[in-house]
């Protein structure tokens, strides 16, 4: 990649660096029995993650008004918030990749379309908050992904150029942004896809299946 000098790594969150399916899940299963809903298969619903916690409710209930479904969202949120890391972790192998970036004097950072009420809670509760250069959240802009705002949001932050970023995220939004905001991206085709997602079609700069083949790209970048 002649002229392209790397300086910062950014992640979407859910689905990209931090497994969230489970706890998400979990929260979206207590809300249907509370509501005298049957549970839902979680392979179903997963897909759905990237798209918020509405998406799966749509997807669960999909029988349910707008209201009851509004209601169920606001339960599943408040139990959401309560155990906004019993079970999510890191993606294998990206206690290491980021471990590697900040040995490779990098920047990186986290611009997701979670709420700030969860994604600065779940970075904290992960050991995150401290290490990152940047933590920008849906609600951080006027707009969410796939605007560029936040992405530009996220390198005044860093204090870095759009043009020395790549952003790695596992939806089309997210390449989506990262190419407004003129940055290379990656897709990362191990989150949480729908069944007709085309992650080779959505015109990001690579596609990667792990924690190992991202850093692979950033050593590859580093050493052109």
């Amino acid at each position: 990649m002649p002229g392209f000098d790397l300086q910062c790594v950014l992640f979407d969150l859910d689905g990209t660096l931090v497994d969230t399916a489970p706890d998400l899940i979990a929260c979206l299963q207590r809300t249907l029995l509370q509501f005298g809903l049957p549970g839902v298969d979680s392979a179903t619903v997963k897909p759905q993650i990237s798209s918020g916690a509405l998406a799966m409710i749509r997807q669960a209930a999909p029988a349910a008004d707008d209201d009851a479904q509004q209601e169920m969202l606001a339960f599943m949120l408040t139990c959401y918030q309560d155990n906004i890391a019993t079970h999510s972790r890191l993606f294998p192998g990206f206690y290491e990749a980021l471990s590697a970036i900040e040995a490779w004097g990098l920047k990186w950072g986290v611009v997701t379309n979670k709420r700030q009420r969860f994604t600065l809670p779940l970075m904290e509760a992960l050991g995150l908050t401290p290490r990152a250069a940047c933590i920008v959240s849906g609600d951080s802009t006027g707009h969410s992904k796939p605007h560029p705002a936040p992405m530009f949001a996220a390198c005044a932050s860093a204090g870095v150029g759009p043009k020395n970023c790549v952003y790695i995220g596992d939806a089309l939004h997210d390449i989506t942004a990262g190419k407004s905001a003129n940055m290379k991206t990656l897709a990362a085709t191990y989150g949480y896809l729908r069944l007709n997602d085309e992650p080779r079609f959505w015109g990001a700069d690579g596609l990667i299946e792990n924690a190992e083949q991202l850093t692979g790209w950033i050593k590859d970048s580093l050493c052109r």
